[in-house]
């Protein structure tokens, strides 16, 4: 705007409107003023065009970018690879042939999501809740409502305690009378959009509502699976500690299901778009569970053909100390310094930077599970995806894993071996970690 005045200066002065106020300036004082109201008008039209002179500048004044590194996740820069085993396909099964592919760059959580960074998540929706039926909202700028996150919320005021009386465990449902939070009462809403339905032809004409989908999802971990995974084995201090006792935080979180990881991922952008748009910055992409073949890129750290993160063909080092959690021989859980999960930043991380992308836990993927998959898909990003639907065959709802974990043998720990769950199942031994896509090419990848 400060171009635009200048531009009317220099009109004034370097035309003949000099002359002209001089000359009527005692007889016709109205007429001057609706003069130069006119020529102020499209002076300041005119010189914010002509900011452009005449080239093709494109739309000036746009916000700046600039990516930074997301606390906790590392950049894998954009490459190829051969996909596939680089070991004896065990099971001959054939779900593993090789293909060379490219990925885009992107980043990747360095762990497995912990057990006190999904509590965050659980923690802002039972929070969320209580701010709702305490009645803590404010008003919008643009005149709506939203939750005033400024009000503390009393757990242990009686009166706090009686508005928020719903989330607790009825009087004849509490044990040893401790008065608990009904888990079952944390649930997440969140939109998605289907991006596969609004690109196809056939669907030009239907209105843009029609591929926002909902989904509303229970999200606290399911703590049993610890007691319903074995059968004839004393696992209960687990159930009771592992995703509440401080001694957990730092081990991956299980007993998720796909479906409560997407939510996590959907909650994550969510809590990171809003304090970007509250800082006035430009907000970037979407926190998601990584495609299978992102997930095989990033575990191979840059290796060619190498079977595990470290390179191989072993799965110990020279001194004989095993280099991930998983079951060596046959039932020997401790010789690997675990017993169950381990820190999600135990042994040493790949060339990337990752930990425990072999063992510990198995991590949900974003891919549907297909036997022949790598006989028909992409070689550039491939991912094979499908948002099942109410009353599919189960076989539909099948997901990648990969990674192996605690309990597996070293056949799944291998960075080419492809496994599935139903995207429903939670288990005490899967887990899942986060990536994001990196906008634009960064120096790394023209190295």
């Amino acid at each position: 705007m400060m171009k635009c005045y200048l531009i009317l200066l220099n009109l004034i002065f370097k035309t003949k409107f000099v002359g002209f106020f001089k000359q009527y300036k005692k007889n016709n004082m109205k007429n001057i003023k609706y003069v130069l109201l006119l020529a102020m008008s499209a002076a300041i039209f005119t010189g914010c065009q002509q900011s452009y002179n005449g080239q093709l500048l494109g739309v000036l004044e746009r916000p700046s970018w600039k990516s930074i590194n997301p606390y906790g996740m590392n950049y894998i820069p954009s490459g190829h690879f051969i996909i596939g085993s680089s070991d004896q396909d065990i099971s001959f099964a054939l779900q593993q042939r090789s293909k060379e592919i490219s990925i885009q760059g992107f980043y990747m959580d360095d762990t497995e999501v912990t057990n006190n960074e999904y509590r965050q998540f659980t923690s802002y929706v039972r929070d969320s809740i209580a701010h709702v039926m305490l009645d803590h909202w404010e008003e919008s700028e643009d005149g709506s409502q939203k939750l005033d996150w400024t009000y503390e919320i009393f757990w242990d005021d009686p009166e706090d305690q009686a508005a928020l009386s719903d989330m607790y465990y009825d009087e004849s449902e509490q044990f040893n009378g401790k008065k608990e939070l009904d888990t079952r009462n944390l649930v997440y809403e969140y939109d998605w959009f289907d991006w596969n339905e609004a690109a196809r032809p056939s669907n030009r004409d239907k209105p843009r509502s029609s591929y926002i989908k909902s989904n509303v999802t229970e999200i606290y971990p399911d703590t049993l699976v610890w007691v319903r995974d074995f059968s004839y084995s004393y696992n209960e201090p687990m159930t009771r500690n592992y995703f509440w006792h401080p001694a957990f935080d730092d081990y991956p979180v299980v007993g998720v299901s796909w479906d409560q990881a997407n939510a996590f991922s959907s909650w994550r952008t969510k809590f990171w778009n809003d304090f970007k748009n509250t800082n006035g910055e430009t907000m970037g992409e979407n926190f998601r569970l990584p495609f299978e073949h992102e997930w095989e890129y990033a575990a191979r750290g840059g290796l060619t053909n190498s079977p595990y993160p470290w390179g191989g063909p072993y799965l110990r080092n020279k001194k004989g100390c095993i280099l991930a959690n998983f079951k060596p021989g046959r039932g020997n859980y401790t010789e690997d310094g675990g017993f169950y999960t381990v820190r999600a930043d135990a042994y040493n991380p790949n060339d990337y930077g990752l930990y425990n992308m072999s063992g510990n836990v198995a991590e949900w993927t974003s891919s549907a599970f297909h036997e022949n998959a790598y006989s028909f898909q992409f070689d550039m990003n491939p991912d094979i995806r499908y948002d099942s639907r109410e009353g599919d065959n189960p076989t539909l709802t099948r997901k990648v894993l990969r990674g192996g974990s605690w309990k597996d043998i070293a056949f799944y720990l291998q960075t080419g071996t492809r496994h599935w769950e139903y995207e429903d199942s939670v288990k005490s031994y899967i887990g899942f970690r986060n990536a994001l896509t990196f906008l634009g090419r960064s120096l790394n990848d023209y190295q």
